[in-house]
């Protein structure tokens, strides 16, 4: 697909979407392992983990638990204690502690780390900040690597678009690509989702996204650090780094509304601000969003999403058909239509190991998963928004994946650089 062209546009119908999106639904039985089959050869496979922070360091442990012939290798990250502090916090981990062995010379620091890594590995972790995503997703597809992608792929549309096409060399390359949208892997969401495919709200005529949640982690300034350092270390609340917290968290649901619907909309419209996160530390991020979609016909997504202390709290998409209603979270999957209630009652796997039970599994199958497509551009449905809510227009589908606004530093180094300024509506351009 070229970067102009909109997927509303391809007459993809709801099954045909489902099926080719969702290849996460496969179940690890019908994925088999066979020792040795993997494209290179060699039974063990060699496990790299670039971006050591919370979420890197659990990925590594859940794809040593995934197969028992991973090995961790090689470990990369722009700071040095944040790579020390993960190699011992995996290999307190007595289940997969044996199957750690990151000598020195394979722990890799600063911002050419992950060349190394790949370099070193077969299969490459990408959990470093998103705005990297890009960068080492290329590099390890044409490197010839598997990949695990935590969400979300890019912080802007050339990002995007670099994304997609190294997706596609991967399909070339029969590599495997999955993506840490998790919610995708849940057995609860999967079937829910696919009961309303099959009909059971009849036409979709409204959705819901909504995330409100509370505040996280800011790391205060200290005086040894540079501009680049202490970005880097809040890398959460730079739009360079983290894509604002739009597109760094609520790309979850957004993304389930674009599974539910089966397509992605044509257009958005939106609103959002700073109230409670104000200061210079909380770098220009928003601390709530508020955006309209539409689809090609016509029907709306409402998104929600805010980050404030003291507030309510939910996470969940909502859908409206002309049969009756449905709520599908990480608690309830109900639907209620024609006055009958289903719920899930099924087995509750932890989606962030099967993501890696089925890469894992895949690789050794050599049938490869690959989530490109719609970890791609479900990550632009949330940069669509971020662009609305922070230029007050109104975006379109071909407008967001189109820009050439390019959220990269000039260069990258250990020195001076400005903070970007907090977006204003009606003031911010579109790019």
């Amino acid at each position: 697909m070229n970067p102009s062209d909109s997927p509303t546009r391809a007459a993809t119908s709801r099954r045909q979407f489902l099926r080719d999106s969702t290849l996460a639904a496969a179940a690890t039985g019908l994925l088999p392992l066979s020792a040795g089959a993997w494209s290179a050869g060699n039974e063990t496979l060699r496990v790299g983990l670039i971006g050591c922070g919370g979420r890197g360091s659990k990925a590594a442990v859940q794809a040593l638990e995934a197969d028992p012939h991973t090995r961790l290798w090689a470990m990369g990250d722009a700071f040095e204690d944040r790579l020390e502090k993960s190699l011992a916090i995996i290999g307190e981990q007595q289940n997969v502690a044996a199957r750690v062995d990151v000598t020195p010379e394979r722990r890799f620091v600063g911002f050419d780390a992950y060349r190394h890594v790949i370099e070193a590995c077969d299969v490459v972790l990408l959990t470093a900040p998103p705005h990297f995503r890009p960068v080492h997703l290329k590099a390890a597809i044409e490197a010839g690597k598997h990949v695990f992608a935590e969400k979300p792929v890019a912080v802007d549309a050339p990002g995007v678009r670099s994304v997609l096409e190294s997706c596609r060399l991967a399909d070339e390359k029969r590599l495997s690509v999955v993506s840490g949208l998790c919610l995708r892997y849940d057995k609860g969401f999967q079937e829910c989702v696919g009961r309303i495919h099959d009909g059971a709200l009849g036409e979709i005529r409204s959705l819901e996204a909504n995330d409100y949640r509370g505040t996280i982690w800011m790391f205060p300034r200290e005086p040894e650090w540079t501009d680049m350092h202490w970005q880097m270390r809040n890398w959460y609340y730079f739009t360079w780094l983290s894509g604002d917290f739009n597109v760094e968290q609520h790309v979850h649901y957004l993304d389930v509304c674009a599974w539910l619907k089966g397509e992605y909309p044509v257009k958005a419209v939106g609103i959002g601000g700073r109230q409670q996160r104000t200061g210079p530390e909380y770098g220009n991020i928003y601390d709530h969003h508020s955006v309209v979609y539409e689809f090609a016909d016509g029907t709306k997504l409402y998104s929600n999403t805010r980050q404030q202390a003291g507030c309510y709290n939910e996470m969940t998409a909502k859908v409206a058909g002309e049969k009756g209603t449905a709520e599908v979270s990480e608690r309830r999957h109900v639907i209620d239509a024609g006055g009958e209630t289903w719920r899930y009652r099924g087995e509750h796997k932890n989606m962030y190991q099967v993501e890696h039970d089925e890469l894992f599994a895949s690789i050794k199958s050599g049938r490869p998963i690959n989530n490109g497509e719609y970890m791609a551009y479900s990550t632009l449905l949330a940069i669509m928004g971020r662009m609305a809510t922070y230029t007050g227009k109104q975006i379109a589908w071909e407008q967001a994946l189109s820009s050439e606004e390019d959220l990269s530093p000039p260069k990258y180094e250990w020195g001076p650089l400005p903070t970007p300024a907090v977006a204003v509506p009606g003031l911010t351009k579109f790019v």
